[in-house]
């Protein structure tokens, strides 16, 4: 029953999931890691599952949701992205405000922990 819950795809929506998908590319193109050399994104999926946690209140307790992303040499393996929130992210997601400036720089993979054998990435937001 997800008519009673307050769903706020005004920060995470579709201009940030394109956004996060080409800087992605960028960010692995500048890798020095052999496992993810030639990777790139060929999508973020904002159609969240379940979408209660979407909520402002579940992004504020928990500091993160989890969606899927196709990552790889083809762009298409299905990888499970956990998404976690920083403070300024925090305060972006509550006012509804865009995440895209919260993506950290391109030149660096510290933001980002990915593990190509099991599908997954995690990255963090400012």
């Amino acid at each position: 029953m997800t008519e009673n819950l307050d769903i706020s795809n005004e920060s995470f929506n579709e201009d940030f999931c394109t956004h996060l998908e080409y800087h992605l590319g960028t960010t692995f193109e500048h890798s020095d890691r052999e496992d993810i050399r030639g990777f790139w994104c060929d999508g973020v999926s904002w159609d969240i599952f379940p979408k209660s946690q979407l909520t402002k209140k579940n992004i504020n307790d928990k500091r993160k949701l989890i969606t899927k992303a196709w990552i790889g040499k083809n762009g298409q393996d299905e990888y499970i992205m956990t998404i976690q929130f920083g403070q300024i992210s925090l305060s972006r997601y509550a006012k509804g405000s865009s995440l895209i400036d919260c993506i950290p720089p391109a030149e660096t993979l510290d933001w980002i922990d990915i593990i190509p054998e099991n599908k997954l990435i995690e990255i963090r937001l400012k």
